[in-house]
């Protein structure tokens, strides 16, 4: 007999996230959206990027497709969604928006980041932007939650408190490893099967 597939996670996902987020940015605050790919290769896994050295914001470091509000963007999600097809060549209609998470501010660039999480359906590899991206990561939820740490790191002239992900080959932290523990901790609430321990 073959063994059952898991229960899909994308309803309870899709119940846990804010449907139409309506952040309010402080004073001189800027607004961005990100997207957390998910993708099913028999179990569930989260998509990053490594961005390329010569950028001039986060140059080398792990992160999800996104960026800044665009005048034409009619909302954030639009915004997370070009991003993600300028960044990994993926259209908008091959991913399934769940939600948003709680929007993260960025201290040091005056940036309040709204991170949506998006299922990305079977189609083409992902076909990254030369530009802007130097590699793309996959790592299954159940790794991410098992590595898991809070750190306490020097970085340049200040000092980061918060979560990290050592992974094979990359580190996740800052603001990317915020948004993905929001991400692994509705998981491990709603849907703990996805990362068994």
């Amino acid at each position: 007999m073959r063994p059952m597939p898991p229960p899909d996670l994308r309803p309870r996902l899709r119940a846990a996230l804010d449907p139409a987020p309506r952040p309010e940015p402080g004073p001189g605050d800027r607004l961005a959206a990100v997207l957390v790919p998910l993708v099913r290769r028999g179990e569930v896994r989260a998509v990053f990027t490594r961005r390329t050295e010569h950028l001039p914001r986060h140059a080398g470091e792990i992160s999800f497709p996104g960026g800044l509000v665009d005048d034409a963007d009619p909302d954030l999600a639009t915004t997370a969604l070009r991003e993600l097809e300028e960044e990994l060549g993926v259209p908008p209609e091959r991913v399934e928006v769940l939600g948003a998470l709680p929007p993260v501010h960025t201290t040091v660039s005056g940036i309040l980041v709204v991170p949506f999480v998006g299922m990305v359906g079977r189609g083409p590899a992902f076909v990254p932007s030369e530009e802007e991206i130097a590699e793309v990561l996959e790592f299954p939820l159940a790794a991410l939650a098992a590595a898991e740490a809070e750190v306490v790191w020097p970085v340049d002239d200040h000092v980061y408190r918060g979560f990290a992900y050592e992974m094979p080959g990359a580190t996740i932290w800052g603001l990317t490893a915020r948004v993905l523990h929001e991400l692994l901790e509705i998981v491990r609430r709603e849907a703990p099967w996805a990362i068994p321990s």
